[in-house]
């Protein structure tokens, strides 16, 4: 089976359902990459632990973000709660009682959040992008989100509709602005400046939007042959995109240029391309695949262009999900683990594997916890979503190098 076909190929919302899910089956392991790292793992190096599950919910969590005390989630039944973190380590293990609030947020699916400012962004299976408020109780230590515009806005539709060159074909006998995703919206990243949000969606294509007036600057049509998973940007300006036609794009904005342009296809994996994740310094880009691997591409001094280095190995199952923090990459797959990996010169060690899950995980954040780290050892702490329907918090702690 292959990861999320084109919506072109399904008619029914029922079915889209089951082509959330599809990805989930692994394809064979890719052998034409070499190994950066044994599939054993040190049992002696990191010190990790769960510090708590947060349960109770119907539905799966499909997205995580985390901003300052905050934990954001998103829920396959359209739901976005927020989580006060800060206090975790006095929650009862067995019985947490984490303050939260929710709002509904559309039908099916949030696929994908990101948080600039007070504002959050959450891309829905809906075919829409919602933006919301946050109102942050300082006294109660407290968050509220209140909806400010559904993207695309009815101004934005309503500038574009009487022109015809502004109309797309998007079926046989239908037509729409191009201001519009007509297929689940996948994943969102915003520029390093914050002033851009990048959306992709299993319609192909990708989108970019002001932050400030929420007007969609422009959409790249067709920019691959199949459901588009994954998107991340680099400090650089770079798009990478990632794909179920096997394929991660690159795309640039030159300076005085209106539009961005393809500037390279890296092609390794074998299968669908469903997570995407760089490195701080924008060097290092990893993506996660059905393929079982997480395959590591660099960008060598002075040039542009990614070029392959190897592959992470050592999921039994379709990689699902990338996280880096630090100069740690947490990667979770269908497998039901998540596993630490840390490079030092091209040679990459698995540190951990954090296991607890009864079922694939389907996304993770991460964070530095200053207040526990030593000369010694790095703390991280690693959000992870699951199917299973429970929310893990983990403690890791890593020897410093």
């Amino acid at each position: 089976m292959e990861c999320h076909q084109s919506y072109q190929y399904y008619s029914s919302s029922d079915l889209h359902d089951q082509k959330d899910l599809s990805y989930i089956s692994s394809q064979p392991s890719l052998q034409s990459v070499p190994s950066l790292a044994s599939q054993s793992h040190n049992q002696s190096n990191p010190c990790h632990h769960c510090l708590t599950t947060l349960q109770g919910q119907n539905s799966y969590t499909s997205s995580l973000t985390l901003a300052g005390n905050f934990i954001y989630t998103g829920s396959s039944d359209g739901e976005i709660r927020s989580w006060r973190c800060n206090s975790l380590r006095e929650v009862d293990s067995e019985n947490p009682t984490l303050d939260h609030n929710m709002v509904a947020a559309g039908k099916g699916a949030v696929k994908s959040l990101a948080i600039s400012g007070d504002k959050l962004f959450s891309a829905h299976q809906d075919h829409k992008i919602r933006v919301w408020k946050i109102n942050t109780h300082h006294e109660q230590d407290r968050q509220k989100c209140s909806r400010l515009a559904t993207l695309p806005t009815l101004g934005d539709r309503a500038a574009k509709l009487l022109m015809p060159n502004n109309h797309v074909q998007i079926r046989r006998h239908k037509k729409c602005t191009w201001v519009h995703h007509v297929d689940t919206v996948s994943a969102l990243a915003l520029s390093s400046d914050e002033q851009l949000l990048y959306s992709v969606s299993w319609d192909r294509t990708l989108k970019v939007w002001s932050t400030t007036d929420f007007k969609c600057l422009e959409s790249v049509r067709n920019a691959h042959d199949d459901a588009i998973n994954a998107v991340t940007s680099s400090n650089d300006g770079d798009v990478y995109t990632g794909s179920a036609d096997k394929r991660i794009k690159v795309w640039r904005k030159d300076l005085g240029e209106k539009k961005h342009s393809l500037v390279a296809t890296l092609e390794k994996h074998n299968s669908g391309v469903n997570a995407l994740a760089l490195s701080r310094d924008g060097c290092v880009l990893f993506s996660g695949a059905c393929d079982r691997s997480i395959v590591v591409w660099e960008k060598k001094e002075g040039e542009a262009h990614m070029e392959v280095v190897g592959a992470l190995r050592g999921h039994t199952k379709s990689i699902l999900c990338l996280a880096v923090v630090s100069d740690l990459v947490c990667s979770g797959s269908a497998d039901k683990s998540i596993r630490i990996w840390r490079g030092v010169d091209r040679s990459y060690t698995c540190l951990a594997v954090l296991e607890g899950h009864n079922g694939p995980v389907k996304c993770l954040t991460a964070t530095v916890d200053d207040d526990h780290c030593s000369s010694s050892n790095m703390s991280c702490i690693i959000y992870s979503g699951s199917l299973d329907c429970d929310i893990k918090i983990w403690q890791v702690f890593v020897p410093s190098i």
